[in-house]
């Protein structure tokens, strides 16, 4: 009686422990199948729809998943469209000859098969730039050609650029009337040398009446 005791305690024990493993089994495969379609879609009927599979039927579901499932993760389809478009930009980025069409070096001024002029130096700092910039981006300065600066004459040069006077110029100069304002100066100066002869004539009677009487 008490062996046959003893066994079945034994069983259940056994058993509650196959439950208890069967249960987080399950548990964690149903944990496991909905963290792996987060990672694998964003659409959360196909989330939902995955997990009750698995939940449902457990490892004949788990099969199912994994047979059904998308190949790749966000993170790794991620991954790959970030190289092919570095593939595509390095392929866009190449250069090429507008010329001739030929893989032209990135260091070339001169396309070597049809000669086309492909960059061009900075005048300033010599590095080589493309054509169309006009202001080189290693030293700043402008590539544009500037215009000839304007050469304006010194006064020796403008007085001899003009042709001399001629000596009838000078005359009808000469003979030109004052303006009113140098007129009346020239009155006022004769109206003084006038009064100064006048003071004298006055002073000469003064001394010869001195002397008769």
């Amino acid at each position: 009686m008490d062996l046959v005791g003893t066994i079945s305690n034994a069983v259940v024990v056994i058993a509650a422990f196959l439950g208890a493993f069967l249960a987080a089994l399950w548990l964690s495969i149903v944990i496991w199948t909905f963290r792996d379609i987060r990672a694998r879609s964003r659409d959360i009927f196909a989330q939902i729809l995955a997990t009750l599979v698995v939940a449902i039927l457990t490892l004949p579901g788990l099969i199912i998943y994994i047979m059904v499932r998308p190949r790749e993760t966000l993170a790794e389809a991620y991954e790959r469209s970030l190289e092919e478009e570095a593939l595509l930009q390095s392929i866009e980025e190449r250069d090429v000859c507008p010329g001739c069409g030929q893989r032209a070096d990135e260091n070339w001024i001169l396309c070597p098969y049809c000669h086309t002029r492909l960059k061009k130096h900075c005048h300033y700092c010599g590095q080589t730039i493309q054509l169309p910039w006009t202001v080189c981006p290693y030293c700043g300065a402008s590539d544009r050609p500037t215009s000839a600066p304007s050469v304006v004459p010194s006064e020796p040069a403008r007085a001899q650029s003009y042709p001399p006077r001629s000596a009838l110029a000078q005359a009808a100069e000469r003979t030109q009337p004052r303006p009113p304002e140098s007129q009346g100066q020239i009155a006022v100066s004769e109206n003084s040398v006038e009064d100064s002869a006048a003071e004298e004539e006055i002073l000469s009677e003064d001394v010869v009446e001195d002397a008769s009487a």
